[in-house]
């Protein structure tokens, strides 16, 4: 009578060894039925292939890695293309002819696809450092993974799981090596494009360079030193100029004057400006005569030029009809030395003012062409640093993938003679001694769970349906009155404690031993 009243752990304890049968039969008998259950399932035999990934052997510091992949998703990928139709129709064909695998082709690759499983290297046993210890499990520190494969036939399973794991391991080779391969031809098209770039960034700085020759950057100062020269060399140019100019002028008034006294002193010796002379000076005696006498000072001086000029007329001709009639007149005409001087520095001086208006104007159209260089020269340095920027870009980016090219193609190289990361097999497939599945000792496992519960539910079942009244808590349940006293029993325990000297009240409660008298 469980009902209407809390439970002590002595009511547990009688309904435990009241239901110990109803507990132990299904206990004892379920463990048995989940083992003869286990035979009736096909056996599968699963095999294993541990497969490590060994790291580079070239130091990254030289070569980086081809593939920073993680290597979940790697495997992920590797065994999405090991199980695909094209890689598993010749491996089944291959197996087909050694007389592994039978059926039909699809229901095969289904087969494989269904029973194949990667598992990671989680756990790896090493030696246990504590005296007189086993083996004990520890996190791997080496990256790797292991192949399972589950068949109904032993043999089948550790040739396929083999065959899986080449397959993997041959998959990863080519994805290596293509990748390092793909990475050198995609760097090799960036730097054709890059150096056409370059090229194209070079020949606009060589024909800015070239238009704008001597008014780059670097030729500012440079142009501002010749500048400065021009107008030196201007203002020499223009003060020789000025000198010769005035020299010239001083030197053309000096000819004037020699010129006047040379022309005067020819006109005095020539015949026809002397017979003029004299007949000037014969009307003017005949008129002075007229007025005056032969003594008059006036007409004495007259004559006396008269007779002067009539002997010069006279010598000149007579040295006239001496002379030859081929003589050169120009010997008697000829300037004198003097004259001939000064013409002479006069087209010197005429000369020098020629070349130095000519230097002057050369001068003047450099230094007009210099200004104009100094004046453009922020514009043009302006537009020669953005060129050269974008060369300096186009050049370091050039550099930048011919370095990433060389090292893509030292991967290549790499993983080509299989220096790079490689998988390699641990452990091959091995042929399973015992079936996977079915677990008999976890089927007997799971019939001692299910029989303990079922033993567990029956005997609640019948202590919910139990109505006998045992103990006093029953009965006080059971008529629901209040205690008003209770009076210990007095009997056997009792006589028995006291010949045993305990000399106190028991208080042990149970069963029938101990009785309360309810008034």
């Amino acid at each position: 009578m469980t009902e209407n009243r809390e439970l002590t752990m002595d009511d547990y304890l009688a309904m435990l060894r009241r239901r110990l049968k109803v507990l132990l039969i299904p206990t004892l008998l379920a463990p048995i039925v989940g083992f003869g259950v286990s035979f009736f399932f096909t056996p599968k035999y699963t095999s294993q292939a541990t497969i490590l990934v060994d790291p580079q052997k070239v130091s990254d510091s030289y070569v980086q890695p081809v593939v920073t992949q993680d290597l979940g998703q790697r495997v992920a990928t590797l065994e999405a293309r090991a199980t695909s139709a094209d890689r598993l129709r010749p491996m089944i064909e291959k197996l087909n002819q050694q007389g592994m695998l039978k059926g039909n082709v699809d229901d095969t690759i289904e087969a494989i696809r269904a029973g194949i499983q990667v598992l990671p290297l989680i756990e790896v046993p090493v030696a246990n450092p504590t005296p007189g210890g086993g083996p004990k499990k520890k996190s791997a520190d080496v990256p790797g993974f292991v192949l399972a494969y589950t068949d109904s036939s032993p043999r089948q399973a550790q040739a396929v799981c083999q065959e899986l794991s080449n397959i993997i391991i041959e998959e990863n080779f080519k994805d290596l090596e293509g990748a390092a391969q793909t990475n050198t031809d995609f760097l090799a098209r960036q730097v054709e494009d890059a150096k056409r770039q370059l090229d194209d960034q070079a020949d606009k700085v060589a024909e800015f360079e070239k238009k704008y020759m001597g008014q780059l950057p670097g030729d500012a100062d440079n142009n501002l030193k010749i500048l400065m020269g021009l107008n030196s060399q201007l203002d020499s140019n223009t003060q020789t100029l000025n000198r010769a100019q005035q020299d010239k002028a001083y030197t053309e008034s000096m000819l004037a004057q020699q010129l006047a006294a040379w022309q005067s002193s020819q006109n005095s010796t020539n015949p026809q400006t002397l017979q003029q002379q004299l007949s000037t000076l014969q009307t003017q005696l005949l008129s002075l005569q007229a007025r005056y006498t032969d003594d008059y000072p006036d007409v004495v001086k007259t004559k006396r030029d008269i007779a002067e000029v009539q002997k010069k007329l006279d010598e000149l001709n007579k040295a006239a009809a001496k002379a030859t009639p081929v003589a050169d007149d120009k010997e008697n005409l000829s300037e004198p030395p003097e004259i001939r001087q000064l013409r002479l520095q006069i087209h010197q001086y005429q000369q020098v003012i020629t070349q130095s208006t000519r230097d002057q104007g050369k001068l003047q159209e450099s230094i007009k062409q210099y200004q104009g260089r100094v004046a453009l020269s922020p514009a043009v340095q302006q537009q020669y640093e953005v060129l050269t920027r974008d060369s300096t870009t186009a050049k370091a980016f050039y550099d930048n993938l011919l370095a990433k090219k060389s090292e893509s193609e030292m991967q290549t190289a790499m993983a080509r003679e299989q220096q790079g990361e490689q998988m390699h097999v641990l452990n091959p497939a091995d042929v399973p001694d015992s079936p996977s599945f079915p677990n008999r000792l976890l089927f007997a496992g799971g019939g001692l769970g299910a029989g303990l519960v079922v033993g567990f539910g029956l005997a609640l079942v019948l202590e919910f349906r139990d109505k006998l009244v045992r103990t006093e808590g029953d009965v006080l349940a059971v008529l629901e009155l209040p205690v008003l006293s209770q009076v210990p029993w007095v009997g056997a325990v009792v006589a028995q404690n006291n010949n045993n000297g305990a000399g106190k009240r028991s208080k042990s409660r149970s069963g029938d031993e101990k009785e309360m008298v309810e008034v």
